[in-house]
């Protein structure tokens, strides 16, 4: 398996596959770099992904490291790792947190940056939902169960057909004879306090982002990613490749329509 160590030791996995402009795909916060799965076949292009520490095959480690400055301290070591000066970044939700970090602190070191369902801004509903779920056990106990659950429940989602669910959900869950297991570390939650903190300005980093090319994907029916977030992304990067996916939550899967063709577009505009 390919691996490396990042900068304090931990062992992290990583996948590569495609030729061309190099795209480091950076996977939400409890989640891993299968995140990509549903997107890979539509991306012409060398498609890095990661897994962060604590996540998927990737080593646990010490709670406090799991974190936006860390995990953006890693990617830059994986492009180390790979021998590559730059690199685009695409990140979904953690992911383009880490992305607009990196376009603050290592900027000569991106080719462009894509956000899926993420902005500079939190919304408070949807940080409620994920500090809810994250480091527990799912109730239910197959795989085919979770999956269900999903279809008959995730209303922000529409037109998913099972198979969809049932793939998301072997991605996120080991099926035990005990239940469904998380694929990271339950320690992770520690590292989100109770929801109700107040988050810093991060405008500071999406503005970071200007001189590269960015694209923002939204789903229409996203809790985390307001409408006046969104109006404001596009009104401070005019420029940038902006679509909306209709029947999406958080997060879109990115293999919907408009999501693949501001993707194209965008690694277009780095050619």
């Amino acid at each position: 398996m390919p691996r490396f160590d990042a900068p304090d030791g931990t062992s992290l996995y990583y996948e590569e596959a495609g030729d061309g402009l190099p795209v480091l795909a950076l996977a939400g916060l409890t989640r891993n770099g299968t995140d990509f799965d549903h997107v890979a076949p539509h991306l012409s292009c060398r498609l890095i992904r990661l897994d962060y520490r604590g996540r998927g095959r990737s080593d646990w480690a010490a709670p406090a490291t799991y974190t936006v400055p860390t995990e953006a301290a890693d990617a830059l070591a994986l492009l180390d790792h790979l021998g590559l000066d730059k690199a685009a970044v695409l990140g979904t939700s953690r992911g383009g947190l880490i992305a607009m970090m990196l376009a603050a602190t290592a900027h000569h070191r991106l080719l462009g940056v894509a956000l899926n369902d993420i902005g500079p801004v939190i919304d408070p509903a949807g940080l409620k939902v994920i500090t809810g779920y994250v480091g527990h056990n799912p109730p239910q106990k197959t795989h085919a169960e979770a999956a269900d659950f999903r279809a008959r429940t995730w209303a922000a989602f529409k037109g998913v057909p099972l198979d969809r669910w049932l793939a998301e959900v072997a991605q996120h869950y080991e099926q035990t004879d005990d239940g469904l297991v998380i694929r990271y570390d339950p320690a992770l939650a520690t590292t989100l306090g109770d929801g109700k903190t107040g988050m810093p300005d991060l405008w500071p980093i999406f503005d970071a982002t200007a001189g590269l090319p960015l694209a923002a994907i939204r789903g229409a029916n996203s809790d985390l990613l307001s409408v006046a977030t969104w109006a404001e992304m596009q009104r401070r990067r005019p420029d940038g490749i902006f679509a909306e996916v209709p029947d999406r939550g958080h997060v879109p899967f990115l293999d919907e329509r408009q999501a693949t063709d501001a993707l194209t577009r965008w690694l277009e505009a780095m050619q």
